[in-house]
């Protein structure tokens, strides 16, 4: 198997499956039904065995808990990560609405997952009749995801980030609202498989964690909660306000105004950095 068949399996997964659109029978509205959800992806792969991967044990960095691709899968050889961008039409509507979070949006957040899901056990499938293992960590029974801390002291992290996995797989850099800035853009959402089909890793194109962010300040004026300051987000405040937007909207719930509405919400920014 070649890069070339893999990109174009998650390619032509996000152009023909029907769940890449709003479903008639669960749009918030009715001029949503059929709204497609995800443009074309970005896709990038790193080596299982990257020593970035062991770095994210480091309690500054995750912690000891992140699990290493290996541990997932033993045998592992190939992260396959993916960036889905929203749409026009989700971007366009979040910017615009200032305060709550616009149905599209809404819809590119809940169901934006179910499909990403979705892709992720089809890329598997596809790679296990090809011959080799798969496993997508966000779909493993293994996997936790932690909110506020616990009795643990865990708050805020999850034993796999998909954000992380993008960095080592050369799709991008960390902005100051902590989304990932690849090549298109911030506003979308991240997947990965683990695999041991072995192939050259991507190149990354930068040289450190927050390379493509210029330091505007345009998340942070976009902010709700205004939970992004030059020294980076107040977790809390991010949260307790996504939980208020899920009481207003259960079962959908969101916010996304960091990323859209700003430099780098469809596209790497362009301009000089500016020093903190």
């Amino acid at each position: 198997m070649q890069q070339e068949q893999v990109d174009s399996l998650i390619k032509g997964y996000v152009e023909q499956s029907p769940r890449n659109r709003v479903y008639e029978e669960e749009a918030l509205r009715e001029d949503l039904a059929g709204m497609k959800l995800y443009d074309e992806p970005v896709i990038g792969y790193s080596d299982a065995e990257d020593s970035l991967y062991a770095g994210l044990k480091d309690p500054d960095v995750i912690g000891p808990h992140f699990m290493l691709p290996s541990e997932w899968l033993p045998g592992a050889k190939t992260v396959i990560s993916f960036f889905l961008p929203f749409t026009e039409q989700i971007r366009r509507a979040n910017a615009l609405e200032k305060v709550r979070p616009a149905d599209e949006w809404l819809h590119g957040r809940i169901e934006g997952q179910v499909f990403i899901i979705s892709l992720l056990a089809y890329l598997s499938e596809n790679l296990t009749a090809a011959g080799y293992q798969a496993k997508a960590p966000a779909v493993d029974s293994r996997f936790f995801s932690a909110e506020a801390p616990g009795e643990d002291g865990l708050g805020y992290t999850s034993n796999w980030s998909e954000r992380h996995v993008a960095y080592i797989s050369g799709l991008g850099t960390f902005g100051l609202s902590r989304g990932m800035i690849t090549l298109k853009g911030m506003a979308g959402r991240f997947g990965s498989v683990i695999t041991d089909w072995k192939t050259q890793a991507t190149s990354r194109e930068y040289d450190s964690y927050d390379e493509y962010c210029t330091l505007c300040m345009a998340c942070a004026r976009k902010c709700p909660v205004h939970a992004i300051s030059k020294e980076g987000k107040d977790q809390a405040l991010c949260a307790a306000y996504i939980n208020k937007t899920k009481e207003q909207f259960y079962p959908y719930y969101g916010c996304g105004k960091c990323q859209t509405g700003v430099p780098c919400e469809h596209g790497k920014p362009k301009g000089r950095r500016i020093d903190r």
